[in-house]
């Protein structure tokens, strides 16, 4: 396949892939459509058997292997996502996968690879030192690397997204894409610019990865640093040159989201839908959920939730993140009366207004100079901003000095 892709080539993959690819379901969300204010549907690709669109990719690249490519088989760079798909259509495909992966990759994702029969290999501490690698086993091993993104026969198979999107939601307004490399975006906007320009295609990537919009800036892919991320799907320090160059001129818009933006659209998708999402698959609801495309309300509006490969030992701290983001858990510092009855007074002011204690802590030594006073820190779980802010109003009012202990942004 020549280093260019075409709207025949998404649909030459789809037919290529349906026997081994799930085509899964876009209904409409009635709780998150009164959430936002737009009417939103969303795709559910993390209902795939390894858990995200990537699938489709790399089956896709897969079959179009010669004979002696798919002998010798490939191997891959890949933190997760890629690395689970290529093993899992590898296996079913007969084709020897090797995986490099770094240090960072979750345990769980390198132990599900080994299940589904890849040969993994742990090593580097960036995903630039793990592509290394793999490309030395392209030298010493004869093998093929397939790319996660970058690669046209990847691409095209992220684009049979959105030809069953179109299907789907024929009549949709905007679909919002999730963007690290750019590959699902480049497959998506083809597939969709190609048959229905007039529907907006709109990428979001997280504020802590800007491969993809640096790269879009200098009209070149450019190394970047990031930074951690609740969205490490979308944590790559360059874009991909064939990526940037098809979805480029195609994308309406990009939109930059928080960490505490994304953390919340994974709780809304938990709360609302029963679904658990990761953060790279979230970033679509997160874009809508931030304020920043206001031109969207009232429109069908489709979300790419992409993927649901979470690292749970990261899971409840990413919901007590986004209960900070969402004014439901607040931490501060109370100077109360040392005098007995001092406490009971305090938490009786709480109890009247609602809020439930999770945890106090007295703090006598470092309050200051007032012996009749003491430092109490407190956690406590409110019902929103608008319930937490009437708590600081009171305690002001009953003359209590607090101040606020700021969550992550």
């Amino acid at each position: 396949m020549t280093q260019s892709i075409s709207l025949a080539d998404i649909r030459a993959a789809r037919e290529r892939i349906q026997d081994g690819v799930a085509l899964t379901p876009c209904p409409l969300s009635v709780p998150l459509s009164e959430v936002t204010g737009c009417e939103i549907y969303c795709k559910l690709e993390f209902l795939q058997r390894t858990g995200s669109f990537k699938e489709r990719g790399a089956r896709n690249a897969l079959l179009l292997l010669s004979d002696e490519q798919r002998k010798k088989g490939v191997t891959a760079a890949s933190a997760g996502n890629h690395a689970l798909a290529l093993a899992h259509h590898g296996n079913s495909l007969g084709i020897p996968v090797t995986v490099v992966m770094p240090t960072y990759a979750p345990l769980i994702k390198q132990t599900n690879c080994r299940k589904l029969g890849a040969k993994v290999i742990v090593q580097g501490n960036s995903f630039a030192e793990a592509a290394a690698l793999a490309r030395e086993l392209v030298s010493n091993e004869g093998l093929t690397y397939v790319h996660g993104y970058d690669d046209p026969g990847v691409i095209a198979g992220a684009g049979t997204l959105g030809l069953e999107v179109l299907e789907q939601v024929p009549d949709a307004d905007a679909v919002i894409v999730p963007l690290g490399g750019g590959g699902l975006a480049a497959g998506v906007s083809l597939a969709i610019k190609s048959l229905r320009p007039q529907v907006q295609v709109i990428g979001v990537q997280a504020a802590n990865a800007t491969a993809f919009s640096t790269a879009f800036s200098a009209e070149k892919p450019v190394e970047v640093t990031t930074q951690p991320t609740l969205a490490d799907g979308l944590a790559v320090s360059k874009a991909g040159a064939l990526a940037v160059s098809i979805a480029g001129p195609r994308l309406n818009q990009i939109v930059t989201v928080s960490e505490a933006e994304l953390a919340l659209a994974v709780v809304r998708l938990m709360e609302l839908e029963k679904s658990v999402v990761e953060g790279a698959g979230a970033a679509s609801l997160a874009a809508v959920l931030s304020g920043k495309l206001p031109e969207l309300a009232g429109k069908k509006v489709v979300l790419l939730l992409c993927g649901g490969n979470i690292d749970l030992t990261i899971l409840a701290r990413l919901i007590d993140a986004a209960l900070v983001a969402d004014g439901r858990l607040a931490r501060f510092t109370a100077e109360i009366s040392d005098r007995p009855g001092g406490l009971a007074t305090f938490t009786t002011l709480l109890k009247d207004i609602g809020v439930s204690v999770q945890d106090i802590v007295h703090d006598r030594t470092f309050c200051g100079t007032n012996i009749a006073a003491v430092n109490v820190l407190c956690t406590v779980e409110t019902r929103d901003a608008a319930h937490l802010a009437q708590l600081y109003e009171r305690l002001t009012a009953a003359g209590i000095r607090h101040f606020a202990h700021v969550g992550r942004e």
